[in-house]
Order: C-alpha cells, then structure tokens, then sequence
C-alpha cells in the first residue's frame, strides 16, 4: 500500500476514533442524536472502539516512518482530527450522527 494512502487512512481512523470519544459524551451524543444519550454501556463501548481506533492510527503512522517521526505524524493527526471534530461538532453536529449508527442508545 502507498505510503500516502497509509497516511491518509491513519487521519481517517483517528478522526473516527475521536468521533466515537466524543459521542461517548452525553451533551456529545445529544448534539449528533437529538435523544438524551448513552447508556453506560453504550458510553463504555463508544470509548473502547474509539481507543482502538487510535490505536490502528498509530500502527498505520508506525508502518511508513520510523518511531520518531511516525509518532510526530500521529501526534499531529490526532490534533487535526480532534480540531475537526471540534468544528463539526460546532457547526454541523448531526454529521457525526452517522458515526456511531451501530449504537442505538
């Protein structure tokens, strides 16, 4: 796989996993969803798969550079996902409604 395509994905995951830590909070959840949020449960689960998606995004930044300069990459990718979220979250909130479709409530 190309190392650009590598890359990208890794910011695709990332941006997934902060979509998911996001929604596993309750004024999160009620932005995107319009219900009154996730169980306990739900909450737990939304911030393991979001961990383990960052987790991919490393791996991913670890398979195209070296240790030092594949954490820089991933740490810049997490400020960029979670500045994106942010801005998601403040200007279309219901875009991230999709994100976690496979968690009722």
């Amino acid at each position: 796989m190309p190392d650009a395509l590598q890359l990208a994905l890794a910011f695709l995951c990332s941006t997934y996993g902060m979509s998911l830590l996001a929604l596993a909070m309750k004024v999160h959840w009620q932005q995107a969803r319009g219900d009154e949020g996730p169980s306990a449960a739900s909450a737990l689960t939304l911030r393991g798969v979001g961990a383990s998606a960052l987790l991919l995004s490393l791996w991913l930044c670890l398979q195209v550079d070296h240790v030092s300069m594949a954490s820089l990459v991933w740490v810049m990718s997490l400020a960029a996902s979670a500045v994106t979220v942010a801005l998601t979250l403040t200007w279309r909130p219901r875009w991230l409604g999709w994100v976690a479709l496979w968690r009722r409530r």
